[in-house]
């Protein structure tokens, strides 16, 4: 404490203590880490009554049907069941994907079943038709489904017509289109040692291969973790302790071999999975570390917000639909090569609604600026695991219909109360 006498003042003065004696803040992430597994207890409880759910509640779902179903058939947590449900599922997930975006955005996309069946008549005619090389004929196809998507943007984004019109009318006019590429016989068969036969149908029969994607996944995220934990703590932030990062990757570990031995219990690792399982990291990672994944969630947020921070939000509005309309072909390839061949029937059917499900029952919010690309892969499971275990049992389609609706209400349920629970306590 020191005095000060002042000309304006008769009598001593005393002044604060300096400020460098002052108690620092101290940032509550750092007591929770200091207070160990009771802190993180408390943490995870704050977490919940905050509606800050994350993928909980989908994980919890996994476990139950898988529950469920083991329980009513042993062979559904088989090694061949288990698998096929994979391969099944990577199509109508590779859709989700670009749905995730759209959600994100805060918008809708009712064209996406259309026009993976587009791409997969476009590949088909010109592959078998006109003697395109495969390869070609595929990106092509890809390109198609992006252009369309493209065009849905631009009527969106520059004209002002509401997203949901735009692709409804792309829903009903692509289907048509595609009717009219496959012309009168409305059946085109593909080559079943092809390239797009390969998708759902090629398997890497060393045991070397699963697990070492599972080795690599693994690897990839404690480094990445270690590589953000140093960043941080570079930066003077909080970060996390070496102990928690080991035993995150630990519960990431787990699984990943446990499914990589069940893979190679029946044919090996499917060329399905991992190309799906890239697109989803590509995706994520694009989301979640770039400027552009950060602009996408600025316009979910608010677009006024976005607009006054200087996004050029119609050029971002148009790529999220041209990428929803590159994965919904992507998983048109998927889904003709489950068949191999493109007919009439293709992108009909309840894949729209399953794609759309698959991104809201994983965790992305209807009401956009929250979501991920893993709810994509966690919904999808979610969806095919209920037909897998479904047809096990032999209970007939109108009920999986039924359910996977009352499991999509509950997720929207969830989601909504979430929301409404995080504005209470501050948090949205």
């Amino acid at each position: 404490m020191t005095t000060d006498l002042s000309e304006n003042a008769g009598e001593p003065r005393e002044t604060p203590p300096a400020a460098g004696q002052a108690v620092a803040a101290v940032d509550p992430r750092l007591l929770v880490r200091e207070e160990g597994f009771a802190g993180y207890w408390s943490e995870f409880r704050r977490k919940l009554r905050s509606g800050e759910l994350g993928s909980l509640p989908v994980v919890v779902g996994l476990i139950v049907i898988g529950l469920v179903f083991q329980v009513q058939d042993s062979a559904f947590l088989g090694a061949e069941n288990l698998s096929n449900l994979f391969v099944t599922a990577a199509g109508t997930g590779l859709i989700a994907v670009g749905i995730v975006f759209v959600l994100v955005l805060g918008e809708i996309d009712l064209s996406v079943g259309s026009v993976s069946g587009l791409a997969a008549a476009v590949l088909a005619v010109l592959n078998v038709h006109h003697g395109v090389p495969e390869w070609l004929a595929l990106l092509l196809a890809l390109l198609t489904g992006a252009l369309a998507g493209a065009l849905h943007g631009f009527f969106f984004a520059r004209i002002g017509v509401p997203a949901f019109v735009v692709t409804l009318a792309g829903l009903l006019g692509w289907n048509g289109l595609m009717l009219q590429v496959l012309g009168a016989n409305g059946t085109v068969n593909l080559d079943d040692s092809g390239l797009v036969a390969a998708l759902t149908n090629h398997y890497f029969t060393d045991i070397a291969a699963a697990y070492g994607l599972a080795t690599l996944a693994v690897a990839a995220f404690f480094l990445a973790s270690w590589r953000d934990s140093r960043r941080r703590e570079a930066a003077g932030v909080p970060s996390r302790p070496l102990s928690e990062l080991v035993l995150r990757t630990a519960a990431l570990a787990v699984p990943a071999y446990v499914v990589a031995w069940l893979f190679n219990q029946y044919k090996g690792l499917p060329l399905a999975v991992v190309i799906f399982l890239g697109v989803v990291v590509a995706s994520d990672f694009v989301l979640r570390r770039t400027s552009y994944g950060r602009k996408v969630f600025a316009l979910g947020g608010s677009v006024e917000a976005a607009r006054r921070a200087g996004i050029d939000v119609a050029a971002v509005r148009i790529s999220v639909f041209a990428l929803s309309g590159a994965t919904a072909a992507l998983g048109g390839m998927f889904l003709a090569s489950q068949i191999n061949a493109a007919n009439q029937s293709s992108g009909a059917g309840s894949l729209l609604m399953n794609a759309i499900a698959a991104a809201v029952i994983g965790g992305t919010s209807l009401f956009g600026g929250r979501g991920s690309a893993w709810s994509a892969l966690l919904g999808v499971l979610v969806i095919q695991s209920i037909a897998s275990g479904m047809a096990l049992l032999g209970i007939a389609s109108a009920v999986q219909y039924m359910i996977t609706g009352a499991v999509l209400l509950a997720a929207v349920v969830i989601d909504s109360l979430s929301r409404r629970t995080q504005k209470t306590a501050g948090r949205a």
